[in-house]
Parts: structure tokens; C-alpha cells; sequence
């Protein structure tokens, strides 16, 4: 499979090289056909794509996709949707979300943005989770953050009334930032107090990157915001 995008001038994430083993390689051709999404079938019906009514969560930038299959099992009485470009940590997802037998979860392996725009309804995200993402630390690449006022304002018209926004990342000038970004959308309203940090979710699995951070000394901020009527 190639990573699908449309031509735009700014990426919030470089395409590295990353071997896939045989088993990756091995589950785009066993499992891609079912949990695959493609970017060019536009709109999607989330309730055709998985053949029933439920609460959908939408995640960006699932890396190998640990954390992600561990809460499509914790929790079947949810659909989830995963976005990732780099194909080792997809043909992973897929292979071992296909020996589980997980029904719950469809990938698409595709610029975050597009398929946000395209492919995600209006009002359709009960869950919209970004964990650790790339925090472009050096100033003269800030401008390639993902979480920035237009991409925030486009995620919260694709959640619900009610639905939450969730951020993560162990990157503490990130953490301001993206609560800068939260704070200042007339469409988002913090779940904590104003410019208050929340306490890690029971359904957000520990990361890898969470514990080298904390081997590391560093700490670990989530932002919980929700789209209030």
C-alpha cells in the first residue's frame, strides 16, 4: 500500500524509511482488505463502515499502534479509527488486531489533514485523541506542529456536541502551546479549570514514549477539552 496525500506546503511529519518485517509485510496483504480505509472513497458513514451505531473515537498518530488496539479490546462497545502514514506501525496495527480478531478498528494510512477533511463527517468524533506528536522543538520548525489554531478549529467540526478533544505529549513547550491553541478556540471549552492541565484518563493506555519520559525525568501533560452546545 502507498500512503495517500494531496499536495499541501506544510507537513506536520516526515516520512522516514523503517523496514517492515515479513508479518507487516504479510498483513497488508491478509488484513489490509478489512481494516484498510482509503482517502480517495472520500465521506464515510461510520455506522456502514462498521455495520453498527456506535460512539466513535478518532485517533491521529498511533505509531506502532499499541496503545490504540489495547483500547479498540478495552473497549468493544466503541468504533475506532486510526491514522497513521509511517506503514511499519500500520502493517503492525493490522497484523495484530487481525490475530486478535478486532472488530472494532479500521486504519487509514494517510495525511491526518486530508483524511479529516474528506472522509470524517461533520459532528461524527465522540473522541478525538493525539498523543505525543511530533513537538518540532526547534522555533524555526514550530510552524509544523499539527496542533495549530486552523487544525484544531477543523477537528472540532468534526466532534460532536459534547464530544472530547484529547491531547498528550511529554514535551513541555509543546504543552503550552497546544493549550495556548485549546484555550483560544471559541469551540472548545477546557474540562479542568482555565489553562488547567487534567489527570490521565483511565482509558489512555501508558505509551512507550511515556515511560522513556519518565526514565528520563520528564513529565507527561493531557489536555481534555469537549465542544459545548
Amino acid at each position: 500500500m502507498e500512503v495517500e496525500y494531496k499536495k499541501k506546503p506544510i507537513r506536520s511529519y516526515v516520512i522516514r524509511g523503517g523496514r517492515m518485517t515479513e508479518g507487516q509485510k504479510n498483513a497488508f496483504e491478509k488484513w489490509w482488505p478489512h481494516y484498510g480505509m482509503r482517502l480517495a472513497d472520500g465521506l464515510i458513514n461510520p455506522a456502514e463502515v462498521f455495520g453498527r451505531v456506535a460512539p466513535l473515537v478518532v485517533e491521529i498518530g498511533f505509531g506502532m499502534g499499541d496503545s490504540l488496539l489495547e483500547m479498540a479490546q478495552a473497549e468493544p462497545d466503541k468504533n475506532f479509527i486510526g491514522i497513521e502514514v509511517h506503514p511499519p506501525g500500520v502493517g503492525r496495527l493490522i497484523h495484530l488486531a487481525g490475530k486478535a480478531q478486532v472488530q472494532n478498528l479500521r486504519v487509514y494510512m494517510a495525511d491526518a489533514k486530508d483524511v479529516m477533511e474528506d472522509c470524517i463527517p461533520s459532528q461524527a468524533i465522540d473522541r478525538f485523541q493525539l498523543y505525543f506528536p511530533d513537538p518540532w522543538h526547534k522555533k524555526k520548525h514550530n510552524k509544523r506542529r499539527i496542533v495549530q489554531a486552523e487544525f484544531m478549529a477543523l477537528v472540532s467540526e468534526k466532534v460532536k456536541v459534547g464530544g472530547v478533544v484529547h491531547l498528550a505529549t511529554d514535551w513541555a513547550p509543546y504543552a503550552e502551546h497546544m493549550m495556548e491553541v485549546l484555550c483560544l478556540s471559541s469551540s472548545l471549552k477546557n474540562t479542568a479549570d482555565e489553562y488547567q492541565f487534567s489527570p490521565k484518563p483511565d482509558y489512555r493506555p501508558e505509551t512507550k514514549f511515556e515511560r522513556r519520559g519518565e526514565r528520563l525525568g520528564h513529565g507527561v501533560w493531557d489536555l481534555l477539552f469537549t465542544r459545548p452546545e
